[in-house]
């Protein structure tokens, strides 16, 4: 094979990739998108149950006992795969970013059509930048693993607070224990977020 029909076969390749990553792309945020509309359909069912139980004493806490870790157990997979789908969602751009660095390279000439495209690793970033993101660790709080996560955290507080508060515990201790429990919880989850992507290098 000569370098022409090599250069022909490499660009019908690159060309299959490009439209495989774009396929990927788009089907990791339709994933996201419907593991986050499960988990929120899943937690409005049992605010509505909640609601139907909540003139009853006798009848919420045994409720909320048995709802609430399913609701955290469901979240917590949610989030996982959640971040799963956002480093791999990172990856596919990377990889579209360098392929489109290839066609101005090798295709454009003198237009400019794939001119912001990037070819360097070290680069990544701006990727990121071209389709309106500024890159960096508090972007991460934007994403809907990030929005999942503080569902989560919201809801192991709430476990927390009941269970202090069943212990005969003061109000504003019962309150504290669940914003502290909360508040550590989804400092956790953001930081697996952000430990996650550093190490696939998104």
């Amino acid at each position: 094979m000569d370098d022409a029909e090599r250069e022909k076969a490499l660009l019908s390749v690159l060309t299959t990739e490009h439209y495989a990553l774009q396929t990927s792309r788009a089907g990791t945020i339709t994933e996201a998108t419907g593991r986050a509309t499960i988990f929120l359909s899943v937690l409005s069912a049992a605010l509505i149950g909640l609601g139907f139980v909540s003139g009853n004493d006798r009848v919420i806490r045994p409720y909320l006992g048995a709802v609430l870790p399913i609701l955290v157990v469901i979240g917590v997979l949610t989030f996982l795969r959640l971040v799963e789908t956002t480093v791999e969602n990172a990856l596919d751009l990377k990889r579209i970013q360098r392929i489109r660095a290839y066609y101005q390279d090798r295709l454009a000439g003198e237009h400019d059509f794939f001119a912001d495209a990037v070819a360097s690793e070290d680069s990544a970033e701006t990727a990121w930048i071209l389709v309106g993101t500024r890159p960096g660790r508090w972007e991460f709080l934007l994403t809907t693993a990030a929005l999942v996560g503080a569902v989560n955290a919201a809801l192991v507080g709430l476990g927390v607070a009941l269970v202090v508060s069943a212990v005969g515990a003061a109000h504003w201790l019962t309150i504290l224990a669940g914003v502290v429990v909360a508040l550590v919880a989804f400092a956790a989850q953001f930081a697996y977020i952000v430990r996650m992507s550093a190490g696939r290098r998104v």
